[in-house]
C-alpha cells in the first residue's frame, strides 16, 4: 500500500494532496475499552503498543520489512566478547519539548524499566542486560555505571546478559524506548497524563487523551526524522469490531477491521479492502499446575478434539489460517514439517484418538467417570461476535467429542492480561484461557524460549513445572546463543516439536489483518507486526476527495 508523496501539490502517483487543514487521519483501536498503559516500561499488549510507538522511540526499531534500523542510534557494534554493545547516538537529539536527549536519558530509561518500584511485567523478558535480574529483584540499586555506561553524551555501552543472537532484536520492543526523566520526576506515577508537555522523541505528541474515547496526536516538530505530513491523527477506541465497522460505514473513521459476518460485503470494496498476513497466533492455554491439565494425555485429548479447519471456515469465514505451529509462517524459524500431537500435519483433529487419550489420562489419574474430572472454566476476552461464536464452537466440540462441559468466563482484554500474568507459578491461577501472541521481534526465541523456558516470566502455562522437560528447555537455550543459523534453526525445530506435542500451547490459527481503508488515505504501510515504522509516517497523507 506504500505510495511516495511529494511535499505539496500533485504527488508521484498523480493524486492531489488535500490542504493542510484536511490532513487528519482517524484510525481505530478495537476490542478494548481503553489502552492498558502509555508507559513503555509497562506495555505488554498490542493495543497499547500502537499509541506508544507513535510517541516514543528507542535505539533501534524495525522497518516495514522487519529489518533492524537505527532510530536514536545512528550506528552500533558488538564487541569481540559477544556481550558488549556500543551504540552511537544521532547528534542533536531532542525530546518533543525541545529538551536535549543524550546517552544519559537512554541509560536512565533502561535502568528505570528494571527498577522494582516501576513493577514492569515485561522488562525482565526483553532487556537482556547484565545484572538486570539483580536490579529488578532489589539486590542492587542501579546498573548505570556498570552494565550501562555513558562515556560521553552520544555513546551508550551496554553489557548484555547473554551472547544471544536475539539481543539487538529484543531492543526494538517498546520496553527499551527512551522516556524523559524530568517529566516523570515532576508528575511521578501520573506522568503519562501529561504527554502533551513532552515525554518522548517519536514522530508524534499527544495533544489530548480522553480515556475510553480517543487519543489525539499532532506532529512532534522536534522529531529527528522526516516530519509527518498528517497534521493530526485521531485514534478512536471501540469495544468491538462490529461498532468500529459501523463507524467506518458512517464515515466517522478512515480505517477499520472487518467482522467475520461482514467479510463478503467488505471484500467487494476492492479499492478499500486490504488483507495482510500477521506474525500473530491465537491459541488456547492450559495451566500445567491445575488439574486436569497437569496430565499430558488429557491436554492432548483437548487439542485433538478440535477441528480447527471447521472453526476457521465456518466461524471465521476463512479469514485466518488454521495451524499446529507456535512459530508462525513468515517468521524466521518456521518449520514447514512440524506435526501436531497426533504425529500428522493435519489441523482437522482426530476425535477417535482424542477419546483414547482422555481415557488413558483418566486412568492415570484414577478417574473412572467423566464426573470425577474437576470443573473446567475457560477465560476469554469479549470483543466481537466472531469471538463468541468461536468459543461456543470450541465448547461444543469438547462436549461432543470428550463429553466434557466447559464453563465460560468473559472479561475485558486488560483484565485477561493481568490474570494471565498472575498465573505464573500459581496453582490457583487461570485454568484454561484463550489469548493471542503477536511477535515482538523477528526471532524464534520470542516464540519459544521466551514462552516456555522455566525461568521466563512469560511462561504463564508453567511448562515443565510438573514434568521433566529439561531436554526441550536446554535445546532452546542452546539455540538462543548458536551463531550457526542453520544449526540454530534445527534446534528450534526440535524444541518446538516437543512443545507442540506436550500442548504447552494449543495453537488454533495464525491471524491475518483484514481491514478497510478509505482510498483517500495515501502512503499507509505497516509491517507484519501490524505497526507503522516511525519514518513511514512521513509518507502518509490525505488526498483530495
Amino acid at each position: 500500500m506504500t505510495l511516495a508523496a511529494c511535499s505539496t501539490g500533485a504527488t508521484r502517483d498523480g493524486t492531489q494532496k488535500a490542504s493542510s487543514d484536511k490532513q487528519v487521519f482517524v484510525s481505530a483501536l478495537e476490542g478494548i475499552r481503553d489502552i492498558a498503559t502509555f508507559d513503555p516500561a509497562l506495555v505488554g499488549d498490542t493495543a497499547s503498543i500502537n499509541p506508544i510507538d507513535m510517541v516514543f522511540t528507542g535505539l533501534v526499531q524495525l522497518d516495514d520489512k522487519l529489518n533492524i534500523k537505527g532510530q536514536l542510534a545512528q550506528s552500533w557494534s558488538q564487541g569481540s566478547d559477544g556481550f558488549t554493545w556500543t551504540f552511537h547516538l544521532r547528534h542533536n537529539l531532542k525530546f518533543s519539548d525541545g529538551t536535549a536527549l543524550t546517552s544519559r536519558d537512554v541509560a536512565y530509561s533502561l535502568d528505570r524499566a528494571l527498577q522494582p518500584s516501576v513493577k514492569s511485567p515485561v522488562a525482565s523478558s526483553y532487556l537482556f542486560i547484565k545484572d538486570a535480574d539483580k536490579l529488578s529483584s532489589g539486590k542492587i540499586q542501579t546498573i548505570i555505571g556498570d552494565s550501562i555506561q555513558t562515556p560521553d553524551a552520544n555513546t551508550v555501552i551496554i553489557t548484555a546478559s547473554t551472547k544471544g543472537v536475539y539481543f539487538l532484536s529484543a531492543l526494538t520492543y517498546p520496553t527499551s524506548f527512551v522516556v524523559e526523566k524530568s517529566l516523570i520526576e515532576k508528575y511521578k506515577e501520573k506522568w503519562t497524563e501529561h504527554l502533551n508537555e513532552g515525554g518522548g522523541a517519536g514522530p508524534f505528541v499527544v495533544q489530548n487523551y480522553t480515556p475510553g474515547s480517543q487519543i489525539v496526536f499532532v506532529p512532534n516538530h522536534n522529531y529527528y526524522g522526516p516530519q509527518p505530513q498528517l497534521q493530526k491523527v485521531i485514534m478512536a477506541l471501540y469495544t468491538t469490531v462490529d461498532t468500529s465497522y459501523q463507524a467506518y460505514q458512517a464515515g466517522q473513521i478512515d480505517t477499520t477491521d472487518i467482522p467475520a459476518a461482514n467479510y463478503a460485503e467488505a471484500k467487494t470494496r476492492t479499492n478499500e479492502f486490504h488483507r495482510v498476513p500477521l506474525l500473530a497466533l491465537r491459541y488456547y492455554a492450559m495451566n500445567y499446575l491445575v488439574k486436569p491439565f497437569d496430565n499430558i494425555h488429557i491436554r492432548q485429548a483437548f487439542a485433538l478434539a478440535l477441528n480447527k479447519d471447521l472453526i476457521v471456515h465456518a466461524v471465521l469465514k476463512d479469514l485466518d489460517l488454521a495451524t499446529n505451529h507456535i512459530v508462525p509462517e513468515g517468521m524466521p524459524g518456521y518449520n514447514a514439517n512440524l506435526t501436531g500431537p497426533d504425529g500428522t500435519k493435519k489441523t482437522s483433529g482426530d476425535a477417535t484418538r482424542a477419546r483414547m487419550l482422555l481415557k488413558q489420562g483418566m486412568q492415570e489419574e484414577g478417574w473412572t467417570s467423566i464426573s470425577q474430572i474437576p470443573p473446567i472454566t475457560l477465560t476469554y476476552n469479549t470483543g466481537s461476535q466472531a469471538t463468541e461464536d468461536e468459543v461456543a464452537t470450541v465448547m461444543q466440540m469438547w462436549q461432543t467429542v470428550l463429553g466434557i462441559s466447559v464453563r465460560l468466563h468473559a472479561v475485558d482484554l486488560n483484565t485477561l492480561g493481568e490474570e494471565i500474568t498472575q498465573t505464573r507459578n500459581n496453582a490457583n491461577g487461570l485454568q484454561l484461557w484463550r489469548y493471542t501472541w503477536f511477535a515482538d521481534y523477528p526471532d524464534a526465541q520470542d516464540w519459544l524460549t521466551l514462552q516456555f523456558d522455566k525461568d521466563s516470566s512469560q511462561n504463564t502455562v508453567n511448562y515443565g513445572q510438573n514434568h521433566n522437560r529439561d531436554a526441550a528447555q536446554q535445546l532452546l537455550k542452546q539455540a538462543d546463543v548458536n551463531h550457526d543459523q542453520n544449526a540454530r534453526l534445527q534446534q528450534y525445530y526440535q524444541a518446538e516439536e516437543q512443545v507442540v506435542n506436550d500442548v504447552a500451547w494449543l495453537p488454533m490459527y495464525q491471524l491475518e489483518s483484514v481491514s478497510l481503508l478509505k482510498p483517500y488515505v495515501q502512503g499507509v504501510v505497516s509491517n507484519a507486526l501490524g505497526l507503522t515504522p516511525p519514518d513511514e509516517w512521513s509518507r502518509i497523507y490525505i488526498s483530495k476527495h
